[in-house]
Formats: structure tokens, sequence, C-alpha cells
């Protein structure tokens, strides 16, 4: 399970006012957190800063990559930010990550020059210009569009990590089965690629959130996903990924389960 840090983005009030003040401690105090707690990837973005995006992006690289010995998640759909930021990247510790295509036409156009024939792994959302699919099938279908297009490009089946949308069971109840049947259905359809996304949707507008967040993440993972884009300071569901993980037959030895237990994220 690659474990992709979601806290330096610059919509939360605590990161912009840090990169406003251009206070390079705050933000590679959360960074350093991040990988502590077990990210693969940092994600970085900047987002609201219309107009100087790429040059608040490169800052925000620079800075984690001065104190975290990983790569990052690169999130933007400006091309201008990603080539900024992809030229600012140290590879030493990897290849950076691009967060995120789509199939809608404007948002293709714009980043897929940016990442042909590159070895960056590609978050390519499950979005088309009719909008954000509901059903399995739909998603599938997707999927496929942006496998082909993603292959053309040279991009290596192993860099290419769908994200198939988790939209609110507040909002329809069937929306957390149709998920977890695309995530299944993808990987079986695509074998070689990967599954991730970002999970806290599902819970919008109900009670006692994280629980229902740590209950699905158990679930999709058990049906295939692979990458999570988390809160890695979230202990419970970094917890809940390692027993999950362990329970798919994904974690031969346990090793990562006991490990988990070990670093007191395991707790009845």
């Amino acid at each position: 399970m690659i474990i992709v840090g979601e806290l330096i983005n610059a919509s939360r009030k605590k990161i912009k006012e840090a990169i406003d003040k251009a206070d390079a401690d705050a933000i590679k105090e959360i960074a350093s957190n991040q990988v502590k707690a077990g990210a693969d990837y940092v994600d970085v973005n900047a987002g609201v800063y219309v107009g100087e995006e790429p040059e608040k992006l490169v800052w925000l690289v620079k800075t984690v990559q001065s104190v975290v010995e990983k790569p990052l998640a690169l999130d933007s759909p400006d091309p201008k930010a990603i080539e900024a930021a992809m030229a600012a990247h140290n590879n030493e510790w990897g290849q950076p990550m691009l967060n995120s295509i789509s199939m809608e036409k404007d948002r293709w156009a714009k980043l897929s020059a940016v990442i042909a024939n590159t070895q960056m792994k590609v978050v390519s959302l499950c979005m088309s210009d009719a909008g954000m699919p509901t059903t399995a099938v739909d998603r599938v279908k997707i999927a496929g569009d942006l496998v082909e297009g993603l292959t053309k490009l040279n991009i290596p089946l192993d860099n290419i990590y769908i994200d198939p949308l988790v939209q609110p069971v507040g909002t329809d109840y069937t929306f957390g089965i149709e998920f977890l049947k695309a995530v299944t259905e993808i990987k079986s359809k695509f074998a070689g690629v990967h599954i991730m996304c970002g999970l806290s949707n599902i819970s919008f507008g109900l009670p006692e959130r994280k629980f229902l967040n740590r209950i699905f993440m158990g679930q999709a993972v058990i049906a295939g996903l692979d990458g999570a884009i988390i809160d890695p300071l979230d202990a419970p569901m970094m917890g809940t990924i390692a027993g999950a993980t362990a329970l798919a037959g994904k974690d031969k030895g346990c090793r990562g389960y006991l490990k988990a237990f070990r670093g007191g994220l395991v707790k009845a």
C-alpha cells in the first residue's frame, strides 16, 4: 500500500499561513511528521495562489525535500506549475507523482504533454466531460480510456494509479458498493495498473465520519486498493490499513501488521 500524505495543501488555513509567511520550519515539521508516520509520498498543493502557483509550488517542493528523503506528489492541474515543480524535484529518492490527470478534454490536453515519456507515477481520475460516474460500469469505461491514453504517452502500466472517485453514501446508498465493484473490476480488467484515491468523501454529511472512513478503507483494501491519499497522522486509519492489508493476503508473514502493532497503531 502506497501512502500519500495529504496535509501540505494551501487550501488548509495552517498551510496557507505558513506559505504566506515563508515559514519553512512549519512546512518541514508537517512533512517530517507525515513521513515518520508512514507516508511514502508527500503531496504538495499551492492551488489557491492564482497567478503565483508555479513559484509557490517550487518553494514547497524545495522546502519539503530539504528535510525528507521521499518523492513528492505534485498536486495541480496547471501544466506550468507541474513543469516548474518537476524541474525543482530531487529525483534521488524517486520520481515525482502527478496528482492528477483525467479524461476531461481540457485537463488532458494541458497535462498529457507534460507527463509523456516520463517515469512519473500518475494519479488518473475517472472523470470525463460527461461528469463524475456513479456506477462501476461507467468507471471501468473511463478507466479503460485512461489506460489507453496513458500507455500511448509511454507511461508504464505500473506507474498508472486509477482513482475511481468516491462519492458520499449519504447522497445515494449505492455509491459505496459501486465504488468497490469498480476497484475490483479495474484491477481484474487492466492487469498491472493500480488503484489510488482519497476515501473521506464516502462519509460526507454523516456523523462520526472517521469511523465510516476506516470501515470503508478496510473494504477498499480487500477489494484491491493499493494506494491512499490520506492523513498519515491518523493512527487508527493507519492501523486499519495494516490490518486490512494482512487480511487481504497482501502482507507476507503479517510483518506490516506486526510492525503497526509494535508502533501502537493497532488497538482493540
